[in-house]
């Protein structure tokens, strides 16, 4: 993409700079992490530091997805968001725009939250039907990622939906108990 075409993607020919602070902001935030963040993260940020409303927000990402300078992902109902390279490199060009005390603010929020931040998007569960003759089952699919990186990857066949979607429920909660039992009883177990 030339510098022109860039600069007619972050240009405000309503007058509108504000709106592409606010989509800096948001390639910045992505940029800054090693994983994605969910629309409810993000938002969360731009509404609790009173910086836009939620419908502000949402035309910002939502022209940042159709310029294609972010991509997204939806598990569960949970939509996830990622800078793509093209973000990166118009980030590059223009991430000077973005105030210093916004920058400040951006950053302290990465620090003060990433743990929970990572724990919410790298822990995740999905399920989806399984015909088996007349009958439908489903498959439980429990995720534990680290930086990147799948620690854990369980797929459960259970009899119900009403199951499904109770174990999709439990699993941000209990993934750990659940990897630390499976740790111990398959590495650690000396009955064994």
């Amino acid at each position: 993409m030339s510098q022109t075409s860039k600069e007619q993607t972050f240009a405000d020919p309503a007058g509108e700079e504000s709106l592409t602070t606010y989509k800096l902001m948001i390639l910045r935030i992505l940029d800054q992490t090693d994983y994605p963040l969910t629309d409810s993260q993000l938002s969360e940020f731009f509404v609790s530091h009173e910086y836009v409303d939620y419908f502000q927000f949402r035309r910002a990402i939502s022209e940042l997805l159709d310029s294609e300078y972010l991509s997204r992902e939806t598990v569960r109902n949970m939509t996830r968001y990622h800078v793509t390279p093209a973000g990166k490199e118009a980030l590059g060009f223009f991430d000077y725009k973005i105030p210093y005390l916004w920058l400040k603010d951006i950053l302290s929020w990465l620090e003060e939250n990433s743990f929970e931040l990572r724990r919410e998007v790298e822990v995740s569960a999905d399920y989806y039907p399984v015909k088996k003759g007349w009958r439908t089952e489903y498959m439980v699919k429990g995720c534990i990622r680290e930086k990147g990186e799948i620690l854990m990857d369980l797929t459960l066949n259970v009899v119900s939906k009403d199951q499904a979607v109770r174990i999709c429920d439990h699993w941000q909660e209990k993934s750990n108990e659940v990897y630390g039992s499976l740790m111990n009883l398959l590495v650690l177990d000396d009955s064994l």
